[in-house]
């Protein structure tokens, strides 16, 4: 049995099966993962790791459990799944997702099957019943991988803590105490504000943290580098869960030419400068803007490139993430019928179109060239209907 003291829950015990599972270099892998990538250099505080996310989420899963008054056994099994589901994750986290085919997910289902943590969990549980769960299938997915989720809790008032962006602030206890399971998790009544206010956390921390103008342009400079140590085979992309944000740093420091040159310029926070912003309500067809592939996206940062006389390699267009916000069709109990959460609330139903304002395609390069990329119309150069 062991303490472990958290920031954001305060002492969380693990049993000697967790611990053993907490002491596998897989997960020990996540204390060297960012659980921000490149936020620190927005928000200095955002240092926090993959493992603290992880064990703050075993510990919202535990506390969720008992309030479902689970057998002990199955009690153990979402804590476990609670603890690895985030084994998988690349280097800086999400950051590194754009380069790789699969999903964190996938990769964890992966690792796990490849690795001693699924020889170890074997000795305990169905492995095949641990992936399930952490991949959101069964009954028990809803806790881990569902529309109000533990994971989503934890990250939100750990996010909010380590930034210093107050908007994260959710009332875990009122939705961990307003939920039951059936086929899935089902949310009481009584929970409908504690939902609203979870949503509109995540709302407001989009634009504010996970979509921040500077979060972006570094989280672009840094995708672009590590394309070209995939493409180099520096990286292996089939293996991203083996490294950590300390390898593909050292990595890209050690290469020449364009790789070197952009680590340097993010070691040293000199970033690019945002030349260009397209709103959604600029154009006819918004939805154009999330559909554009990478053919079309490399097509006309390779034709900006050629107006500017410069490396298509320091054009950056970057199109912004889909703002999903699944916890619209959160399952709702009243007076006896289940509805969703989108019928029951005002607000969600205001957010679903809101959720939209702050989403747009931006243009990055060196500031030594903004000013004369200022005198080109950009829209001329993107493939969408104008």
């Amino acid at each position: 049995m062991k303490f472990v003291r958290d920031s954001v829950h305060g002492d969380l015990q693990l049993d000697d099966f967790e611990v053993k599972l907490a002491d596998t270099p897989e997960i020990q892998r996540l204390r060297r993962i960012k659980q921000l990538g490149f936020t620190y250099l927005v928000y200095p505080g955002a240092n926090h790791t993959r493992f603290e996310h992880s064990i703050g989420t075993m510990y919202l899963a535990s506390r969720l459990a008992l309030n479902l008054e689970l057998d002990d056994e199955t009690h153990s099994l979402v804590r476990c799944s609670a603890l690895i589901h985030d084994a998988g994750h690349g280097p800086f986290s999400h950051v590194s997702e754009g380069g790789i085919d699969n999903s964190h997910e996938e990769l964890t289902s992966k690792l796990i099957k490849e690795s001693q943590l699924g020889d170890i969990l074997s000795e305990k549980f169905s492995v095949k019943e641990i992936l399930r769960v952490i991949s959101g299938q069964g009954p028990l997915g809803d806790i881990i991988s569902g529309e109000l989720d533990v994971d989503r809790m934890d990250y939100l008032l750990r996010d909010s803590y380590y930034t210093g962006v107050a908007y994260g602030i959710i009332d875990v206890e009122r939705l961990l105490s307003n939920m039951k399971l059936e086929n899935g998790l089902i949310l009481h009544g009584k929970g409908v504000q504690a939902a609203e206010s979870m949503l509109l956390a995540r709302y407001f921390m989009y634009p504010s943290v996970y979509q921040h103008h500077t979060t972006r342009i570094v989280n672009s400079m840094f995708r672009r580098c590590l394309a070209k140590l995939l493409e180099k085979g520096v990286i292996n992309p089939q293996e991203i869960y083996r490294y950590d944000d300390i390898d593909v740093i050292a990595a890209a420091r050690a290469e020449e030419n364009y790789v070197g040159e952009v680590m340097e310029r993010l070691d040293n926070r000199q970033l690019y400068k945002r030349v260009y912003s397209l709103k959604l309500d600029e154009v006819d067809h918004p939805e154009e803007i999330f559909q554009m592939s990478p053919d079309s996206i490399e097509k006309s940062e390779a034709e900006i490139a050629q107006e500017l006389d410069v490396d298509k390699d320091f054009i950056l267009v970057d199109v912004p993430e889909y703002p999903t916000f699944h916890e619209m069709t959160t399952p709702v109990s009243v007076n006896g019928d289940t509805v969703m959460l989108g019928d029951v609330s005002n607000l969600v139903r205001a957010l679903k179109d809101a959720r939209f304002n702050h989403a747009d395609l931006c243009i990055y390069l060196p500031e030594e060239y903004a000013e004369q990329a200022l005198k080109i119309n950009f829209l001329d150069y993107l493939d969408i209907s104008h």
